[in-house]
């Protein structure tokens, strides 16, 4: 069993691992026939399209090598379909739960993920996720009522208390070559961060691996060995300074677990009330308990890490046309910024 405290370094792992989820011994008076037809007449419920992109993907493979769909299965052969996801152990329930919606054709869907939902399922997390709306949502579709993949149409992945964009694939072949960009780090991604302190340049990057922390696997790390986590990097650029904090727009070259988050803690500048690097803390300003009665309040105004998905960019997987998509503030992120412009208005004034 997978705990819910591993279930991220779970699904990193899964990036570097195929599972098996069906195999055959081909009879010895089987007649040549391609495959793709072959395990369209044995596997339930999989369409030869779907068995077709698998092929692709290179998810087919026949005596240890992958082959293409139109391979003739001869006598004797071993036959491998192979995911790069453990066949799903738990239940996705559909459930008619809101979602915002910013685009949809009939390959992808865009959504404005709200804070506090869980993308998907997991130990501890079995309903209320994306997952189980967008099961509800599209469950006309094959990639949902079809597939045993336990994030069906999921390319990429937001923390539960993150809000913002998040792109759904609508068919497998929309899948595999999104799936792929993001694997290339071809996307275009910009995050807005509330974060505490000033800083000294307007412009940076940040270059670190991350990885699991050592002591505490709930949580990532930056190590500066190499041979430790994964190459990650981060641009920021300060949008507004706010005296004690700043709001920041950071920019992905690279997608690991908590990657801003644990990014702007390294540099000494944690997202704001983020509580697991340690921004839930009043870590600047003064020691006036009418100024800790005010940060409380924003606490309370934005009771999450203070980070929203703002842009997505990306090549559509059928047109190739480039796409770009921009998304508001929820409430409450809206709310903290204007919370602290009128703190710096009325400092200004009292000087």
């Amino acid at each position: 069993m997978i705990t819910e405290e591993y279930q991220d370094e779970y699904q990193e792992h899964e990036e570097q691992e195929q599972y098996e989820h069906h195999r055959f011994e081909v009879d010895p008076g089987q007649s040549l026939t391609r495959i793709d037809k072959y395990l369209d007449d044995r596997i339930t419920n999989a369409s030869r399209t779907k068995i077709q992109a698998a092929a692709t993907a290179g998810n087919i493979v026949v005596n240890n090598k992958a082959v293409k769909s139109n391979y003739k299965v001869k006598p004797g052969d071993t036959i491998q379909v192979m995911m790069s996801y453990p066949p799903r152990d738990i239940e996705i329930i559909p459930e008619n739960i809101p979602l915002t919606i910013v685009f949809e054709d009939e390959y992808l869907l865009i959504v404005n993920k709200p804070p506090g939902m869980v993308v998907h399922p997991s130990y501890g997390h079995y309903s209320g996720t994306l997952i189980n709306a967008l099961a509800y949502y599209l469950k006309d579709l094959d990639i949902f009522s079809n597939s045993d993949d336990p994030r069906p149409g999921l390319v990429h992945r937001i923390d539960k208390n993150t809000s913002g964009l998040l792109l759904i694939a609508k068919t497998e072949q929309a899948k595999m070559v999104l799936s792929k960009q993001f694997a290339d780090h071809t996307t275009r991604r910009t995050y807005n961060a509330m974060v505490w302190g000033n800083f000294a340049e307007e412009h940076g990057t940040i270059v670190g691996n991350v990885g699991r922390n050592l002591k505490d696997r709930k949580v990532m790390d930056v190590f500066e060995d190499e041979e430790i986590g994964k190459h990650a990097v981060t641009h920021y650029s300060v949008l507004e300074n706010f005296g004690y904090v700043s709001l920041v727009e950071c920019r992905l070259e690279t997608g690991r677990t908590h990657q801003i988050r644990v990014h702007m803690q390294h540099i000494k500048h944690p997202l704001f009330n983020d509580a697991e690097y340690g921004g839930d803390l009043i870590l600047k300003g003064t020691t006036f308990t009418k100024y800790k009665q005010y940060i409380n309040n924003c606490f309370e105004i934005c009771p999450r890490q203070a980070l929203h998905a703002k842009t997505l960019g990306f090549e559509h997987p059928i047109t190739g046309e480039s796409m770009d998509f921009d998304s508001d503030w929820p409430d409450d992120f809206r709310n903290l910024v204007e919370k602290w412009r009128g703190y710096v208005s009325n400092r200004e004034l009292e000087e």
